[in-house]
């Protein structure tokens, strides 16, 4: 069945409550949030045009209350629509003073002069507004220093709520189906190019909003890049070809590859397949809630072996982001929870510069993981 689009005030609610929450325990007055995804998960507010970096976008949380919005003018219907309180807007872009003097003013309004005020510093986050305007804000409410709210905010944002999993498991079950039928359509002679084309084609077909992410590559016995967009080299016998895909319905990822093999593919390259499906499978009957990222990630090194690192990681969290903490990875000492999305990412390296990486999307119950994608095969599909 396929899940209501867009969510219920109660679920905005109840996102505000746990942050506000976290927010009194760290004695902030306010949170100032500038990036997409945060103001979105906030808000509600969803839209394109955060392609253009020309205008700055911030949402105020103050520790009690609703957010309140100051955005440039041509937002204010948009944004008014969604989870907020006042909606304060100006001509942007500005030659000088482009929202910071009218942020300064709200946020003054909201909780006084020299307010303990957060904003995202840690890893994986971005600072949507021109440096030097952060100095002129500090100047404007009096705060003595800015705090790094990057924990509080990523926690509450990691576990998900029942429509979040609900929009999250119909994208996996949407591309898993692609991917199940790719062997019907894909054939030797195909540049990865046009592999790729079809491939997105075919998902939009099958419902998805937006195939925002298709990495992969194919070649003899494995791939060495798994990175960059499609090249026009054609897809031949004794190929690996690799697909990995952060599809999208309405704003939530799923984010897994599969491989295939073409006509006679060599031994090692088949081995490590079924070696990486295998790490994952003991991924899969180990982890409960309560391991830590980083012993999610020994579960998998154990059965890889080795020490090659070269990826850095054996998956994610994943969410309205294509990747979201934790890292599964040996010094993320994050406690895995209940109704958190993750991926599980395994990888290795293969002679000659070659790799192979195997992913799946889980949702972590009280029980152990419940896979969302549809599993892959435990040795690698051969086509033709």
């Amino acid at each position: 069945m396929t899940p209501p689009r867009g969510f219920d005030r109660f679920e905005f609610e109840t996102r505000l409550a746990r942050l506000q929450g976290d927010m009194a325990l760290d004695d902030l007055d306010a949170l100032l949030l500038t990036e997409e995804h945060d103001i979105r998960y906030i808000t509600g507010f969803m839209t394109p045009f955060w392609q253009s970096p020309t205008r700055p976008w911030f949402v105020v949380v103050p520790r009690n209350g609703l957010p309140v919005a100051v955005i440039p003018s041509i937002g204010r219907e948009a944004m008014s629509r969604g989870f907020t309180g006042a909606v304060h807007c100006w001509p942007s872009p500005l030659a000088e003073d482009d929202g910071i003097s009218l942020l300064g003013q709200v946020i003054r309004d909201l909780v006084g002069r020299q307010p303990v005020l957060g904003m995202m510093m840690g890893a994986g986050t971005k600072l949507m507004m021109p440096l030097m305007d952060v100095e002129l804000l500090i100047d404007s409410i009096g705060a003595p220093e800015l705090v790094d709210a990057t924990v509080i905010m990523q926690a509450t944002r990691m576990v998900k709520s029942e429509d979040e999993i609900a929009k999250i498991a119909h994208v996996c079950g949407l591309m898993s189906g692609v991917f199940e039928a790719l062997p019907t359509w894909a054939r030797t002679g195909m540049t990865v190019g046009e592999v790729f084309t079809q491939f997105k084609i075919k998902a939009l077909e099958a419902g998805v909003d937006d195939v925002s992410y298709l990495v992969g590559n194919a070649g003899a016995g494995g791939y060495d890049d798994i990175i960059s967009p499609p090249g026009p080299v054609p897809v031949a016998q004794g190929d690996v070809l690799m697909l990995d895909t952060g599809s999208v319905w309405d704003g939530y990822f799923c984010d897994f590859d599969r491989n295939f093999g073409f006509g006679e593919v060599s031994a090692e390259a088949r081995e490590a397949y079924e070696l990486l499906w295998q790490a994952t499978e003991d991924a899969l009957t180990s982890l409960k809630p309560g391991m830590t990222s980083a012993e999610l990630f020994g579960v998998m090194q154990n059965r890889i072996g080795g020490d090659d690192d070269s990826v850095g990681r054996y998956g994610h969290g994943l969410g309205i982001q294509l990747t979201e903490p934790p890292s599964h990875i040996s010094w993320d000492e994050t406690v895995l929870l209940e109704n958190m999305v993750l991926t599980l990412e395994p990888s290795m390296a293969l002679p000659g510069g070659k790799m192979m990486v195997h992913e799946e999307n889980i949702l972590l119950t009280a029980e152990g993981p419940r896979l969302l994608t549809t599993r892959a095969a435990p040795q690698l599909p051969i086509i033709g």
